[in-house]
């Protein structure tokens, strides 16, 4: 792309009009934000069970003490020789964040289909110190739309990215954001895949 070179005064009138554009689209943001915001919840019925190198922890478990949960649906399934480098450098990137998430009464845990000893080996690799559990022995992963039975992915037919699509892969990559009330009720906020 040629760019024109021109005089500081033109160059003002130009990003003055770019500013009124940019600011138009924030306020597109704020709206969809808040819309986002106003997304109903769902009611999460079902016990969920995970492993974690500490033992057993349920889906309340994982909020640690705080009204918000962010799970981070890890594509890594058991046995699986190479893990998602997405997903990994997503995660390598929360050293610095994790502290500031927990301030804001957020929780944050990674969650794969892969046993705990398969994972415990790639977070001790990696050098990871957020939580990162298994729902090896759970529907969790199923039921939240981001692992597949091998017929799903032999028949190209399973539910991802809110739609019916070709899986391609028994696991695949999401967030969820869970909300428990006073009376220790879960919900489901808001994904995204």
């Amino acid at each position: 792309m040629e760019h024109t070179v021109v005089s500081r005064d033109a160059w003002l009138e130009e990003r003055r009009a770019l500013v009124a554009k940019e600011k138009a689209h924030m306020r597109q943001g704020d709206l969809l934000n808040q819309e986002r915001r106003a997304l109903p919840w769902v009611k999460v019925e079902k016990d969920y069970e995970f492993d974690s190198p500490s033992g057993k922890r349920t889906l309340s478990d994982l909020f640690d003490g705080r009204s918000q949960l962010f799970v981070k649906h890890y594509m890594l399934g058991p046995g699986q020789k190479h893990h998602c480098v997405g997903c990994a450098l997503e995660v390598d990137h929360l050293a610095g964040t994790l502290v500031h998430l927990q301030n804001h009464d957020l929780s944050y845990v990674a969650i794969a289909r892969a046993p705990i000893e398969e994972i415990e080996v790639l977070r001790k690799r990696m050098g990871w110190r957020f939580p990162f559990v298994s729902s090896y022995r759970s529907d969790f992963n199923y039921d939240f739309d981001v692992s597949f039975t091998p017929e799903q992915v032999q028949a190209k037919k399973g539910f991802y990215n809110f739609r019916e699509a070709d899986p391609v892969m028994e696991d695949l990559s999401g967030d969820s954001v869970f909300y428990k009330n006073e009376k220790g009720e879960i919900f489901l906020t808001y994904a995204a895949f």
